[in-house]
């Protein structure tokens, strides 16, 4: 493809809403453009990547047995009041009426529609399993769409749903989507890891997210340093602290009041009394459906929210008010601590606090803190120990053993293992071998589909540009012609151009009559994994430069025998992306 006859707008500067590195330099690259908040057009070359991912996903998920269909993106209310959704999703589900005054919605998902499309259809055993996927564009109305393609409004996506005869079934089909999900992203050349995930909104028991590790992805990662010879790895929020804390029933001084006027922070406490945040209680206030609640954690360490949910079994967690704050404890905020409370009934306490016994606190009094608080001597509370806090670099992996590390990730695929919350919602059933109704155990498999071009991007650029993977690049290769107005070396592009095609490789090459400097720098931010540079200097000493885009590395070829050459070189380039 010649770029003199294709549409490729670069930019040299980012627009001013672009955060994030993919969404800058997707719009600097001319491939997508903003058409309002959080939707966008797909421009040719940046429509080359998506269809480039598409490929290799629909070609796991035919091989895994998956059957590709087509669902509607327009959906009627009824479907998603059936399923007990339609007022409980929120405010991101875009509700509308047509001329008839029925009520509809813009698909975010499509649990209802696949449920209903079986329920009518399937009605013996002898029909399942059944996995059916699509590749479609959803819509959620994000209150504020954000970073380009990583939150936007409209999207495409991968939706996957099996329906099997029991839960052994359900447990295959949902292995066998865990290990397509794992050939998809190994297929495009990413580094990934698949964490134990929390469900969300989407409901059921059990999931997986698929996270491509990068420096700016949204969510921390707990990981286990044995990679890949332990594979653990969970979201944050997810991650078991496997360690047995055995009560330290050391002697503690006699607990002493401190005034710490207006130091209200464990950073200013600590500041203020010279001390390290590790022996620091950090004591918080919660009204869990009503009812106060006091959760205690070491000073350095970070709640884990869905931890504390679910140990509480409630619906409603927010933190206590200023107001209450003063009535549970007789201070104003900053100054809580365990001993002393009131209108609480337990204390909730990190296990970890067992491995001490003489701790800074606050005091329930103004402006005022203690030391030497023993748990076991100065708290007259029952405390319940529970694992509540997020886990942090060095907690021994619960697989193996060995250090976690802590990596920030970027969700690009979900599973889900449902269960029969849509099933029975929608009475979505078959007869099993004896003529008997059963209800149909269900799964759900997703893929952010041009989310994956964004995070490809937010894990492979430089200074320069992209740094496409060879799998997801929109071309194979960019050929720069530095002179198409000299004949040689014209020729010498257009012989090469023909060669590489011939043996299958798509090439980009750039035929403008621009200055080499503005040639060199598109070639580097469009960031196709080889570029050959084709001169009048180089020719003259029958050479042809070559460059690696993943490592910047430039080498020089024989004109002669470029294309021998080239094909060596070339699979070095390739062998360079093997993770």
């Amino acid at each position: 493809m010649r770029w003199s006859r294709y549409y490729i707008p670069t930019l040299k500067e980012a627009p001013a809403d672009a955060e994030v590195v993919s969404h800058k330099l997707l719009v600097r690259a001319g491939m997508i453009r903003k058409l309002t908040s959080g939707i966008y057009t797909w421009l040719p070359l940046g429509l080359r990547a998506l269809e480039k991912t598409k490929e290799i996903i629909r070609r796991e998920m035919n091989a895994a047995g998956a059957i590709e269909t087509l669902l509607p993106m327009v959906q009627p209310a009824e479907l998603w009041q059936d399923s007990g959704r339609w007022k409980k999703y929120g405010k991101e589900l875009l509700r509308f009426k047509d001329r008839h005054d029925r009520d509809y919605c813009l698909g975010p998902t499509h649990e209802e529609v696949i449920t209903d499309l079986l329920r009518g259809e399937v009605k013996s055993y002898r029909q399942l399993p059944l996995n059916l996927y699509q590749i479609q564009t959803k819509f959620r109305d994000e209150v504020r769409p954000r970073f380009g393609l990583m939150r936007g409004r409209e999207f495409l996506m991968k939706d996957a749903y099996s329906f099997d005869v029991d839960d052994a079934g359900a447990n295959k089909s949902y292995a066998s989507m865990k290990e397509a999900y794992s050939r998809i992203f190994s297929s495009m050349g990413l580094d990934f890891r698949p964490v134990e995930a929390d469900s969300g909104a989407i409901g059921g028991n059990f999931s997986h997210e698929f996270m491509v590790l990068a420096e700016t992805g949204e969510d921390a990662i707990a990981a286990c340093s044995n990679w890949p010879d332990c594979t653990w790895a969970a979201n944050v929020e997810r991650a078991p602290i496997k360690i047995d804390f055995e009560q330290d029933s050391t002697p503690c001084p006699a607990m002493e009041f401190v005034d710490t006027p207006a130091r209200h922070s464990i950073e200013e406490v600590c500041d203020f009394l010279k001390t390290d945040a590790s022996s620091v209680l950090k004591t918080l206030l919660f009204i869990a459906d009503g009812r106060p609640v006091a959760v205690l954690l070491r000073g350095d360490r970070e709640l884990n929210e869905i931890k504390l949910a679910h140990l509480l079994d409630a619906d409603d967690i927010q933190f206590a008010s200023p107001e209450q704050v003063q009535a549970m404890t007789g201070a104003p905020v900053g100054f809580a601590g365990p001993s002393g409370l009131k209108g609480v009934d337990r204390i909730y306490a990190d296990r970890e606090l067992k491995a001490g016994n003489d701790w800074i606190a606050g005091a329930n009094r103004a402006d005022t803190h203690v030391r030497h608080l023993s748990l076991i001597r100065d708290v007259k509370l029952p405390i319940e120990w529970a694992d509540l806090r997020n886990a942090v670099a060095g907690d021994p992996c619960p697989c193996c053993g060995k250090p976690l590390e802590i990596k920030r990730g970027i969700e690009v695929g979900h599973i889900f293992k449902l269960g029969t919350k849509y099933s029975d919602a929608m009475h979505a059933v078959f007869l099993d071998e004896n003529g008997k109704e059963r209800t149909m155990i269900m799964g759900c498999y997703g893929i952010g589909v041009s989310r994956v071009v964004a995070a490809c991007i937010e894990q492979n650029f430089d200074e320069h540009g992209i740094k496409f993977p060879p799998q997801l690049a929109p071309f194979d290769v960019q050929l720069v012609c530095l002179d198409p107005r000299n004949a040689e070396v014209a020729g010498m592009c257009d012989a090469i151009d023909a060669q590489l095609s011939a043996r299958g490789l798509e090439v980009l090459y750039d035929d403008r009559e621009e200055r080499p400097g503005v040639k060199f720098k598109d070639a580097d931010l469009i960031g196709l994994p080889a570029q050959i540079t084709v001169g009048g200097k180089g020719l003259a000493q029958g050479v042809v430069e070559v460059k690696d885009r993943r490592t910047g590395e430039k080498t020089s070829l024989p004109a002669a025998d470029f294309e021998s050459a080239f094909s060596a070189w070339y699979q070095t380039v390739l062998d360079g992306w093997k993770r």
